[in-house]
């Protein structure tokens, strides 16, 4: 028993890299509040931001009033994002790969959403943005705190005001009438 306990702490300690890397990829750097390595703080934003940027493309298309608006906002600010990340990694002052196709998880999402349609759509939409938006936050409140790249770290910390209201926004898809406006 004290073997297979001394040889997972050995796992886990056996480079930052790779525990920080393995702890990303498990959701255990997030329960624990852990800042993200480098690499994958920058391949985890640019696939959020590509999943933001074509699934909202689809709610312009088939949501409903209320989320086409929240959609041409995604659409408009995570594209903003990404061109500021890419600016970041290609100008020397981030060392990562950014990747150029999203990972299965946001595929099958999206795949899900090109295939939905009404109601059934605006569910599936409004629940990813939600979900989305509460991991987009954790991911940049960690590095903003804790982040090993002061030019990437000042970033995190700027867009995270951006993410945190996007969030409230998601939050409401669903709640208020979907035509027209709310009474004033």
């Amino acid at each position: 028993m004290k073997r297979m306990i001394i040889a997972a702490a050995c796992v886990l300690l056996a480079g930052p890299v790779f525990a920080q890397s393995l702890g990303e990829k498990t959701g255990v750097n997030s329960a624990l509040g852990v800042a993200p390595a480098t690499a994958d703080f920058v391949k985890e934003v640019a696939i959020s931001d590509m999943f933001e940027i074509e699934s909202s493309k689809l709610a312009e298309q088939k949501g409903n009033a209320q989320e086409k608006t929240f959609a041409q906002q995604m659409v408009s600010d995570h594209t903003k994002t990404s061109g500021e990340l890419k600016g970041l990694v290609s100008g020397g002052k981030v060392q990562a790969t950014l990747p150029t196709a999203l990972d299965s998880s946001h595929q099958s999402k999206l795949d899900k959403l090109k295939g939905a349609n009404g109601k059934d759509f605006s569910s599936d939409y409004n629940s990813y943005q939600v979900s989305a938006h509460e991991d987009a936050v954790s991911l940049f409140e960690r590095y903003a705190k804790g982040g090993d790249n002061s030019e990437l770290k000042d970033w995190a910390g700027k867009t995270l005001p951006a993410l945190k209201h996007h969030l409230d926004m998601a939050k409401e898809l669903g709640k208020a009438p979907s035509v027209g406006q709310s009474a004033k």
